[in-house]
């Protein structure tokens, strides 16, 4: 029962943080100004506004701001990559447990408190802390929003253009909504792979198709240049996973397996 509840708050949590998401990079803000730049508040000044100042050099540098978002997005995934790191060896250290925590679970079935307890104890004594897979996704969440952010406010990236792309427009072909989709799902399936918890997987299993669809619908009505960095995140994140995170997963559990 507590599981099911665990699970029910943590889609509730990811709808949530979708939606604010989807706030944070509605098409409609006003562009940065000047006046921002003085007298802008911490979020514009110290995140928005270097990021959006970032995009332009690079554009400067590589001629094109299709290029400009892919370098950036670049730096800005290998910044929160020990985040991401973090939550897969919170998710390890939880696949460990997982035995012993049954058996307290079978135990004490019938003094829930007692079973909390007990629990916590359990985390005490192994040194793991449940909020550690939660703490890395929403200390990255504001980073990624103000990238968002700083691409919508941009008031050059939206007449760009790039290949088949007017940056500031959907794209007319669908093609990036259908990547967006694709590498949505991808990255779910590389992330997920190894859960053995069976609740955790059928909640996995739910989110692995809606999600993607919420982001092809997004993508399909968004401006092409926060679908391209869209895009571009899952792949970047789906090649640090399969030539880093895992290399380093599987070196974890070996060394977890020999003591």
């Amino acid at each position: 029962m507590q599981k099911r509840r665990r699970n029910k708050i943590a889609l509730i949590f990811l709808l949530v943080m979708a939606v604010v998401m989807v706030a944070g990079c509605s098409p409609n803000m006003s562009h940065i100004t000047e006046k921002d730049r003085v007298n802008g508040g911490f979020w514009d000044k110290f995140l928005v506004i270097p990021m959006s100042d970032l995009l332009d050099w690079f554009e400067g540098v590589l001629g094109n701001y299709g290029l400009s978002i892919l370098v950036v997005t670049l730096i800005v995934r290998f910044i929160i990559a020990p985040l991401y790191w973090k939550q897969i060896k919170s998710m390890e250290a939880l696949k460990k447990l997982q035995p012993k925590m049954k058996k307290l679970q079978d135990k004490y079935k019938n003094n829930p408190q007692q079973m909390q307890q007990e629990m916590l104890k359990l985390y005490q004594t192994h040194g793991y802390n449940p909020a550690s897979g939660c703490l890395p996704m929403i200390i990255q969440f504001p980073i990624l929003i103000a990238f968002y952010q700083a691409i919508v406010r941009n008031p050059h990236i939206a007449d760009s253009n790039f290949l088949w792309l007017q940056l500031g427009k959907p794209d007319p072909y669908l093609i990036l909504p259908l990547l967006a989709a694709a590498t949505t799902y991808i990255q779910f399936i590389v992330s997920q792979a190894g859960v053995d918890n069976p609740q955790q997987a059928q909640m996995n299993k739910i989110m692995m198709w809606v999600f993607p669809v919420m982001i092809a619908i997004l993508a399909y009505q968004f401006a092409s240049a926060l679908s391209l960095y869209w895009v571009y995140g899952n792949a970047i994140y789906i090649l640090q996973y399969l030539l880093i995170f895992n290399p380093l997963k599987r070196k974890l559990v070996q060394e977890g397996a020999t003591r």
